[in-house]
């Protein structure tokens, strides 16, 4: 037990797989153990590297070994899986985390404070809740057409077109398909309460947060989008550059080159799918307003550039994407900077 210089654990609900390992990679610690043992058995251990997979649990359990003065090093699955080695079980997973861990190579996750996973989550339900609003309002505006009655899109049409034409003797529907049809309504205004609601928190935390209020700054960042990137972004050291934050997000090109041939394709979309998209429609919204006539600056100058050489606007909105998330690397460092001063 005191040879161990990295373990490593298959992390789980209930059972856990323990992989120990020295400083020559021999294995010396194999133990299968329940969740209520974890905890006083790595407090028992000396301090060593502990290597786990940054899934569900991985990040509270991250803090409660670093309180027992371990180093934790947290590694996205994608990177573990190509060390598992024929047939996968708990045993092999948690040898296949030892060994990504093992390589300076492989980067690491960052752990995450409970304020950051109290905002994701927020952002988690936020999202899920639209998802259900759209779903709801287009189950409605379908059964509507298979009635024969067809409404416009957009949120006025469910919450005041919706009442008038259900209490319209004349239109062609059911009086069961009126019951259906306002039930679904209420449905969707219950979500559009609770989405208000989580769009209130995320407005409070973000004026108490003077890194939100400085991201906000940023054309195209708004509360979601600032309250997002200081999320995932967090401690802005972890990323050598505004460019690895870039892509992290999965904003620069794919490569596919062999050689001395050297052949880029579209941007990667690796990593949060959730923020490059809210990212993707805040710069869409920046992009309309930085070629207007009044708009100046630095942004402004380069979107009427990039417009005037012919690229495709989906490409322009791309770019300002990738130049917006540096930008906030870079407010967050500066701010990083002057807090240790």
């Amino acid at each position: 037990m005191k040879n161990i210089s990295i373990l490593s654990i298959d992390l789980a609900k209930n059972v856990f797989q323990l992989h120990g390992q020295n400083k020559q990679g021999k294995q010396v610690l194999k133990k299968r153990l329940r969740r209520e043992e974890l905890r006083n058995t790595i407090a028992n251990l000396p301090p060593c590297l502990i290597a786990m997979e940054a899934c569900i649990g991985a990040h509270a359990w991250a803090r409660q070994f670093m309180k027992m003065g371990h180093q934790v090093k947290l590694l996205a699955p994608q990177y573990v899986k190509p060390f598992v080695r024929v047939n996968k079980n708990d045993q092999r997973d948690a040898a296949a985390i030892a060994l990504a861990a093992s390589l300076s190579s492989i980067p690491s996750v960052s752990v995450k404070s409970e304020e950051q996973l109290d905002l994701q989550a927020i952002h988690r339900v936020r999202e899920r809740l639209v998802r259900e609003r759209v779903a709801t309002g287009n189950e409605i505006r379908g059964l509507l057409a298979d009635m024969g009655v067809v409404i416009p899109t957009g949120e006025a049409a469910i919450k005041n077109l919706l009442p008038t034409l259900l209490e319209d003797a004349e239109q062609p529907i059911t009086h069961r398909g009126r019951l259906l049809l306002d039930d679904l309504r209420s449905q969707w205004l219950e979500k559009e309460a609770h989405v208000k609601r989580y769009d209130q928190m995320l407005k409070e935390y973000s004026k108490g947060n003077e890194e939100c209020q400085k991201l906000m700054e940023i054309p195209g960042l708004g509360i979601i989008n600032a309250s997002l990137l200081w999320c995932y972004i967090g401690d802005a050291k972890r990323f050598e550059s505004g460019r690895h934050v870039a892509a992290s997000l999965g904003l620069v090109p794919k490569q596919a080159s062999s050689g001395e041939k050297e052949k880029h394709k579209g941007i990667s979309k690796q990593g949060n799918k959730y923020l490059r998209k809210q990212l993707v429609h805040g710069a869409r919204a920046a992009y309309r307003v930085l070629q207007k006539d009044g708009a100046t600056g630095r942004l402004a100058d380069w979107a009427k550039r990039m417009k005037s050489s012919g690229k495709h606007p989906n490409k322009i909105v791309v770019a300002l994407v990738n130049k917006l998330a540096r930008i906030a690397w870079s407010l967050l460092s500066k701010a990083d900077a002057r807090y240790q001063s």
